[in-house]
C-alpha cells in the first residue's frame, strides 16, 4: 500500500471556485469544540485568520486559512488529516450540476479512489483522461465494478482530471484509500443524496452489529454473508472488525444494480479481491458456489408499519435460516414489534415466531430504541442471533435484552456486545460469573408455552430468585425501616429546633450595602475560574467530585460526576480544587450558588468559584454570602428572551452586614441547612425503600404480608 503524509499544504482542486466561508459555528464544529472556544480564539490569538467578508453581521472564515491554523497549532479536537479531508470534500457541492447528478459524482469518485487502490499509485499523474479510461477497463474489462462510472462522466477532459486530484487528495490525508472511501460516502448528504443512506442502519448500529456477530472469532477462509447489502455499510464494518489477513470470503446480494457495483468497489478498496468477493444482483446469495456462510448478517428492508405483514417479515428470517449449516450464526435486524413485540394470540405469525424456538434456533432477542434508522425515526427495531447447533448442544435458553430505553451510544452498545460475546463464548448457557445488564436468560419452553407473549425480560428464570441482590431485598427494606425510625427520632428529640430571633431592625439602624465587585476590590473576596472537562471525562465514579452548573442549580445531585485522578493529573494539570467555604457560582443558564463546606472539588466551567479571604475585615461568612446573593439574584433575573441577566454576579448589591449580625445569621442559617440535610436523608431512604420494594414486586421476587392482628379485608 502506498504511504502518503498528511503535512502538506492540499493544492487548489477548483481554481475558479469561490472561497469556502464559514462562521464561528462552523469553525466549532469543524475543530469538535464548544461554540464560544473559536471567538476565544480569535480574541487570544493574533495570529488566528481574519474575517474576510461579513454577512448579516456575522464574520465570515477563508476554511483554507483556518483548517491551516488549526493543523499548525493542534488546536480543536479534530485529526488535521480529517481536517484536510473536510477541505477537500466540501469542493463536493462545487461539482454537483443539472448534468452531473449527485449519483454519478458519487459514482465516480468512489471509482476513481478504487482504481488509485487498485494500481497502487495516484490517477492524477497528468496523462490524458482517455489513457485514464484505458487503464481502467484493463483493470475491469467485464465493468464489473468502475468502467461504466467512469464512462458516465459529462465533460471528461476537464471533470474527469479534476476529479481524479481530489480522489488523490482524499487519499493523502486518510491512512488508506478505504477511509478515504468511507469518507465520501459519509459526504454523500451535502449533495442531496439521502437514498442509500435511508436504506441503511445508523454507523453506530452497523458497528453494533458486527460486534454482536462475533466475526472476530471466526476461523481463517470463513464464508461470510450479508443480503440486502444496500451500499456496503455491513460488510465494509464486518472486514473492518475481523481479523487481519483472515481471509474470510464475502457473499453479499442486492437487488440495485448501481449499489451491487458500489459494494464490491467498497470492498475491493479494503484488499478484498475478487477471488474473495462475490457480490450478486438480487436477493439471493450465491452459496451453491461457495458453500454455506458460517456467518450471516443482515438488516432486513425497511417496510412501513401500514404494510407490513408480521408473518411476511417472520418468513423472511426463516429463508435466512435456510443458509446456515451446523455451527453457523445469524444475526438479523428487523421490526421490533414483529421480532419482540407481543402478537395476534395462536395467529400464523405467533406460530411461526414460537417455530423458531423449538430447534434452538433463535439465542437471542434484543429490542433496541428508536433512531436505529437516521432517516426512519419512528422506526423501532429489534435484533436476532440464531445458531444451528447440534441437537445434543443444545441447551433451550434464549436471551431476552431490553434495551428500548437506553440511548443509542457507543458504551451502552459496546456492553450489548460484551453480554453477547461472554453468552455466545460460554455455549449460549448461562455464565454464573456474568450477569447480563437490561437482560434475562429464560428457557426457550416458557416463551413457547405464552402464546403471543412478548419477546422481552419480562419473564424470569427460576435461578434469578437465588441472585445476591434479590435474596437480600428483605434485609436492605428493614435497614431502611430502622434508618428512617432513627430519622424519626432526632426529629421529634428536637436535635435540630430553630431559633431564629427575627425582628424588625429599629429605624435608626440603616444596614450599609456593598457589592460583589466591591468586595473583590477590597479583596475581601478573591474570584477563581472553572474549567473546561470534557463530558466523557467525566463519570459517576472517579476520585474527584467534579460541580458543573447543573449540581449548582439542582438539577443533578452533588457527587453525580467524578473525575478519575489520573485524567486528571495528566489532562488537567493547572485545575485546582476548592477550599472549605468556597462559594461556587453560576449564571448560566440562570444564577446558583452553592457552598462548598468540605472543598476538595473541582468546578466546571462556567461555574466558578468565589473564595473568602481568612483575614477579610469584616469578616464575611460564607453561608451568609450565598444566601444575600440568592436574593439579591432574584430581583435581578433574566427576562423572556434576554441573552443574559439584567446583572452581572459582580453588580449584585448586598447588605454589609457587621460581624456580630453575620454571626448570628450564619449560626441561624447552619441549624436551617442541618435541618435540610435531615430532610434529604429522609427523602433518600424513602426513595431507596420505593426503588427496591418496587423492583421485587415488579420481578415477582416480594410479596407484602398482612400486619399482625389486621384486617386485609
Amino acid at each position: 500500500m502506498t504511504t502518503h503524509t498528511t503535512a502538506r499544504t492540499p493544492s487548489a482542486i477548483l481554481p475558479e471556485t469561490p472561497a469556502w466561508r464559514i462562521t464561528y459555528a462552523e469553525i466549532a464544529a469543524l475543530a469538535q469544540v464548544k461554540r464560544p472556544v473559536p471567538t476565544t480564539w480569535a480574541r487570544r490569538h493574533p495570529d488566528f485568520p481574519a474575517p474576510v467578508a461579513h454577512e448579516d453581521g456575522r464574520p465570515l472564515f477563508d476554511a483554507r486559512a483556518v483548517v491551516d491554523w488549526l493543523a499548525s497549532t493542534g488546536r480543536g479536537n479534530t485529526d488535521p488529516r480529517r481536517l484536510r479531508a473536510e477541505l477537500a470534500l466540501h469542493t463536493l457541492a462545487a461539482w454537483r450540476t443539472p448534468a452531473l447528478s449527485a449519483s454519478a459524482l458519487l459514482g465516480a469518485l468512489t471509482s476513481l479512489v478504487c482504481l488509485h487502490q487498485q494500481l497502487d499509485a495516484p490517477v492524477a499523474d497528468g496523462r490524458p483522461w482517455h489513457m485514464l479510461l484505458e487503464r481502467a477497463a484493463d483493470l475491469d474489462p467485464d465493468d464489473r465494478f468502475l468502467l461504466s462510472e467512469l464512462r458516465a462522466l459529462p465533460d471528461p477532459d476537464r471533470t474527469g482530471p479534476a476529479l481524479a486530484h481530489l480522489a488523490d487528495e482524499l487519499i493523502d490525508a486518510a491512512y488508506n484509500p478505504a477511509e478515504a472511501f468511507d469518507w465520501i460516502l459519509q459526504a454523500r448528504h451535502r449533495l442531496g443524496s439521502h437514498t442509500p443512506a435511508a436504506d441503511g442502519p445508523t454507523p453506530a448500529v452497523v458497528r453494533a452489529l458486527a460486534a454482536l456477530s462475533g466475526v472476530d472469532t471466526l476461523d481463517e477462509g470463513a464464508v461470510i454473508a450479508v443480503p440486502h447489502a444496500c451500499s456496503g455499510d455491513l460488510p465494509a464494518a464486518l472486514h473492518d472488525r475481523a481479523a487481519e489477513d483472515s481471509g474470510h470470503v464475502y457473499l453479499a446480494a442486492d437487488p440495485d444494480p448501481a449499489r451491487v457495483r458500489l459494494v464490491r468497489r467498497r470492498m475491493l478498496v479494503r484488499g478484498v479481491y475478487e477471488f474473495r468477493l462475490d457480490v450478486a444482483e438480487g436477493e439471493e446469495l450465491t452459496a451453491d458456489e461457495w458453500g454455506y456462510p458460517h456467518l450471516l448478517v443482515c438488516a432486513l428492508p425497511y417496510e412501513a408499519a401500514e404494510t407490513r405483514d408480521p408473518k411476511a417479515v417472520l418468513d423472511q428470517v426463516a429463508a435466512l435460516t435456510d443458509y446456515l449449516d451446523t455451527g453457523a450464526t445469524a444475526v438479523v435486524l428487523g421490526p421490533a414489534d414483529v421480532l419482540t413485540g407481543p402478537l395476534a394470540r395462536h395467529g400464523d405469525a405467533d406460530r411461526l415466531r414460537r417455530s423458531f424456538l423449538k430447534p434452538g434456533l433463535l439465542k437471542a432477542a434484543i429490542s433496541l430504541p428508536d433512531g436505529a434508522y437516521a432517516y426512519r425515526p419512528g422506526y423501532r427495531t429489534a435484533v436476532w442471533i440464531l445458531a444451528r447447533v447440534p441437537e445434543e448442544q443444545r441447551t433451550g435458553l434464549v436471551l431476552l435484552a431490553d434495551y428500548s430505553a437506553r440511548p443509542l451510544t457507543e458504551p451502552v452498545l459496546d456492553a450489548l456486545a460484551e453480554d453477547i460475546a461472554i453468552w455466545r463464548a460460554s455455549g449460549w448457557t448461562s455464565d454464573r460469573r456474568h450477569e447480563p445488564r437490561h437482560a434475562a436468560i429464560v428457557h426457550g419452553t416458557d416463551l413457547d408455552g405464552s402464546p403471543g407473549a412478548a419477546f422481552t425480560p419480562q419473564h424470569r428464570t427460576p435461578a434469578s430468585r437465588h441472585l445476591r441482590a434479590v435474596v437480600e431485598r428483605p434485609a436492605v427494606i428493614a435497614d431502611l425501616e430502622r434508618r428512617l425510625g432513627e430519622l424519626h427520632e432526632r426529629a421529634r428529640a428536637g436535635e435540630l429546633r430553630l431559633h431564629a430571633q427575627a425582628e424588625l431592625r429599629p429605624e435608626n439602624q440603616p444596614v450599609r450595602r456593598t457589592s460583589v465587585g466591591r468586595l473583590l476590590r477590597a479583596r475581601r473576596l478573591r474570584r477563581r475560574p472553572g474549567h473546561r472537562f470534557a463530558p466523557e471525562h467525566l463519570t459517576p465514579e472517579g476520585h474527584y467530585t467534579v460541580l458543573t452548573p447543573e449540581e449548582i442549580l439542582g438539577t443533578a445531585r452533588i457527587g453525580d460526576r467524578h473525575i478519575d485522578r489520573g485524567i486528571l493529573l495528566t489532562a488537567y494539570e493547572h485545575a485546582q480544587f476548592t477550599e472549605p467555604g468556597d462559594l461556587v457560582v453560576t449564571a448560566h443558564p440562570q444564577f446558583g450558588v452553592y457552598v462548598d463546606v468540605e472543598g476538595v472539588s473541582l468546578v466546571a466551567a462556567p461555574a466558578r468559584i468565589l473564595r473568602i479571604h481568612p483575614d477579610a475585615d469584616p469578616p464575611v461568612r460564607p453561608r451568609v454570602l450565598a444566601a444575600l446573593l440568592r436574593a439579591a439574584a432574584g430581583e435581578h433575573t433574566r427576562t423572556s428572551g434576554a441573552v443574559r441577566a439584567s446583572r452581572s454576579i459582580e453588580d449584585l448589591v448586598i447588605p454589609d452586614l457587621s460581624s456580630a449580625e453575620a454571626d448570628l445569621y450564619e449560626a441561624v442559617l447552619a441549624e436551617i441547612e442541618s435541618r435540610a440535610a435531615l430532610l434529604r436523608e429522609q427523602t433518600a431512604a424513602l426513595d431507596d425503600l420505593t426503588r427496591v420494594m418496587a423492583a421485587g414486586m415488579t420481578d415477582g421476587t416480594l410479596t407484602i404480608q398482612p400486619l399482625p392482628h389486621t384486617d386485609t379485608h
